[in-house]
């Protein structure tokens, strides 16, 4: 073998060896921007989760600091109705005291339904629908609840992507690295809402 044939065949080996530790590199970089997308993915569903829970919490607390006022403007009136007003302080407490997702949309149904019956009260005072600081109340609270509904919304598409993400193939392993665990949907319990379909409609 002359000394060209080597020289070419030498040129060659080194030109495959490039070739493969760039196609190598290549690879292992692929692998390690899939490995880091889907362990930040895992990391942003889970921060989306807690965002959008955050965001239900704080209109709920606007809902419930509006409560006491309330109360106390219906009791100026209604006095005689105090089953209502317990129920109410009842749900609050309740809600306060919850430590899960499931205990606090459990308080909050109650709370839904005993403010249904507070605001049915104006309907046997007259006095009450014409009373500025009762309408204004109902005003904020009529807001408030607009907003809790699409931060509920937005909170539970949120846990729907967070659990579908875990409980898929590639998921499951990243979430299991970050310390992601399925979400838990607000939702009201299916015998509150059977009570809140039997009872009379009204307009917060």
């Amino acid at each position: 073998m002359d000394q060209y044939t080597r020289n070419r065949d030498r040129s060659k080996w080194k030109i495959g060896c490039i070739v493969t530790i760039v196609v190598v590199l290549i690879i292992c970089g692929m692998m390690a921007s899939f490995f880091i997308g889907q362990y930040n993915k895992s990391v942003r569903l889970d921060e989306e989760v807690k965002q959008g829970w955050s965001e239900v919490e704080n209109q709920l607390k606007r809902r419930y600091d509006l409560i006491p006022n309330l109360v106390e403007t219906v009791k100026g009136y209604a006095k005689h109705e105090k089953e209502v007003f317990t129920h109410l302080a009842d749900a609050r407490k309740a809600y306060f005291s919850a430590k899960t997702v499931g205990e606090k949309a459990a308080a909050s149904g109650t709370l839904e339904r005993a403010l249904s019956r507070l605001m049915l009260l104006k309907e046997n005072y007259p006095n009450l629908k014409a009373n500025q600081n009762f309408m204004k109340l109902q005003d904020s609270l009529e807001g408030t609840e607009n907003r809790i509904a699409v931060a509920r919304t937005r909170y539970n598409e949120a846990v729907k992507l967070l659990n579908a993400y875990v409980r898929s193939f590639f998921g499951r392993f990243f979430a299991g690295m970050t310390g992601v665990t399925q979400a838990e949907f607000f939702e009201i319990p299916d015998e509150q809402k059977q009570e809140m379909d039997k009872a009379p409609e009204v307009k917060l």
